[in-house]
């Protein structure tokens, strides 16, 4: 997992409508980067409706909220557009961001051992740098946790 006061690894990434988005082209803004297992899912749809209900004041906080899974462009379109979403959602299709910020790991359901991404948020300053990490994320008060802490940096 990415540790905190360490640089945010830079990615430039497909995004949902078909653009890419790069994380250091995003400074000096504030950046609320959250990853999360698979577009559609419970967990992962209200998850990404708590971000995207509070995006004006996470906007108005001066931070771009980015969601990453390793759905595909497609996937995060139809997410977006079944849901109404207008959060960034990247796609990791390679797995090389998941990597790279520690997400992609081992788990366990009903005896089952598979790799997937753990649901994580990371917060990043306006030079680059991982101020929070929240491992293992509970989805419900989430987001108010989150843009509770972007207001406090």
């Amino acid at each position: 997992m990415i540790a905190e006061g360490s640089i945010a690894p830079d990615f430039t990434l497909p995004r949902d409508g078909g653009a890419t988005m790069t994380l250091s082209a995003l400074r000096p803004g504030k950046v609320v980067l959250y990853f999360y297992p698979k577009d559609d899912t419970p967990g992962c749809t209200l998850e990404a409706q708590d971000f995207n209900a509070r995006l004006a004041d996470f906007t108005a906080a001066g931070a771009t909220v980015i969601g990453v899974s390793k759905d595909s462009v497609k996937s995060h379109d139809k997410f977006c557009k079944k849901h109404g979403l207008s959060i960034v959602l990247a796609s990791d299709e390679g797995g090389q961001t998941c990597e790279d910020y520690g997400v992609w790991l081992e788990k366990r359901l009903y005896g089952k051992t598979y790799m997937g991404v753990e649901r994580t948020t990371v917060l990043i300053d306006g030079d680059g740098k991982v101020v929070r990490v929240w491992p293992k994320v509970s989805v419900k008060g989430h987001a108010d946790q989150v843009l509770a802490a972007v207001k406090a940096i």
